[in-house]
Formats: structure tokens, sequence, C-alpha cells
């Protein structure tokens, strides 16, 4: 298969690629939940093209950064009412798969070439999508969103 150099396939991450959920101590913010089916279908679409994520949580960034490293990508902290304005800038939209779930994310999701939202996502970003998960972010909505990719692409 023949990778496809001008793609790029961008996730927010909380409500996406985790639950959404923050687990909270008092000493604050310590947990977040990711799915494990996600790593390893984002491995197999990296063959054929870019894969990059942002995140907005401040708080938890720490976490986000390490789990996404762990999986061999690496992510942006980007607020989210910076967030249509950074993607702008940063990438072409229409070489741009993205997948978000929020409010700040319904822009970027018309916008772009293809787009995805989980099960769980707020009304506007669902739809605004192409595609929506029968899957709930963190269960499983990336892989989903990659088998559907990969479907519509015919990779």
């Amino acid at each position: 298969m023949k990778k496809i150099d001008n793609l790029t396939f961008l996730l927010d991450v909380d409500g996406v690629l985790t639950s959404g959920n923050f687990f909270y101590s008092s000493e604050g913010k310590v947990l977040k939940e990711f799915g494990p089916h996600d790593a390893y279908s984002l491995k197999s679409l990296s063959k054929f093209m870019h894969i990059s994520f942002i995140s907005a949580d401040f708080r938890g960034f720490e976490i986000t950064q390490k789990r996404i490293e762990d999986m061999g990508f690496g992510v942006k902290l980007v607020s989210e009412e910076e967030r249509f304005e950074y993607v702008s800038k940063n990438y072409n939209f229409d070489d741009l798969i993205y997948m978000g779930d929020g409010d700040a994310d319904k822009l970027i999701i018309k916008e772009s070439f293809m787009s995805i939202a989980p099960n769980n996502a707020r009304p506007d970003a669902k739809n605004a999508a192409n595609f929506i998960t029968k899957c709930n972010g963190g269960e499983g909505a990336v892989a989903e969103a990659i088998d559907w990719i990969i479907l519509k692409l015919k990779l």
C-alpha cells in the first residue's frame, strides 16, 4: 500500500482517545481513562498518513503527553478558544481528517476533508461530522474511526 503523504489524521484527546473522565484526589487530577484498542489501530494507520494529537487539558497534559508518547506520537497543548486558529495555521483542511467531540471542534469538523465524532460527542460535533462512531470515546471509538477511514480511502 502506498502512503498518502499529504493526509493527516488529527485527533482531540479527551473524549476521543479517553472516556473524557478525569479522576481527582485531594491533590488534583491524577488519572485519565484511555481505551485499550486504539493504539494498535493508530500505529497501523501511521503507515499511510501522519497522525497528530491536540489537547486543551492544561492540568492533565502530563498524563496525556505520557500516553501519546508511549504510543509513539506527539501531542500539542492548544486551548479550546485557540483550537480553530491553531489548526488553520498548521494544517490544510483539504488534507485533514479530524476527530473531535466538543463544541470547540465543530468548526474544524465542518472544514476538514473527512471528520469523525465519537458516539458520546456533543450534539454540534456529531451534527457536523461525516461519521459518528458507535463506540464512545475511550471505548474503541478511534479504532472504529480508523476502520472507517481505511474503508473510505481504500487503504
